[in-house]
């Protein structure tokens, strides 16, 4: 039988207040926002250019396509740079948005 000693109590605490003071959510949460938002931010970016670019449609969408490249990588650098989770998340979202109006709108037919 094994008897819990006072001396075990410490380094329980210790541990207890390692993984409390463990950011682990926001480094979760950044990981999230860099592999999904910079794959979404990456698709409207070449979505948008494929379809504003005043040049034939397939150099247009070969344009967007490498132009996704790099917008997906300065997402990562942008959601791990930023200070706080909620910052990376709303400095990702916001830029997405007037992509996605500007994909919506710039798409035959769908203006009113």
């Amino acid at each position: 039988m094994v008897v819990a000693t006072a001396s075990a109590l410490p380094g329980a605490r210790r541990l207890w207040s390692r993984l409390r003071d463990w950011r682990w959510p926001g480094v979760a949460m950044r990981a999230v926002a860099a592999i999904g938002g910079g794959y979404a931010m990456a698709a409207l970016a070449a979505i948008v250019c494929a379809t504003l670019l005043p040049t034939e449609r397939g150099e247009a969408v070969f344009t967007g396509m490498l132009l996704s490249f790099a917008v997906y990588t300065g997402v990562v650098i942008w959601v791990f740079a930023a200070a706080t989770a909620l910052r990376a998340w709303i400095g990702m979202l916001v830029p997405m948005a007037v992509l996605g109006a500007a994909a919506w709108f710039s798409m035959p037919g769908a203006a009113p």
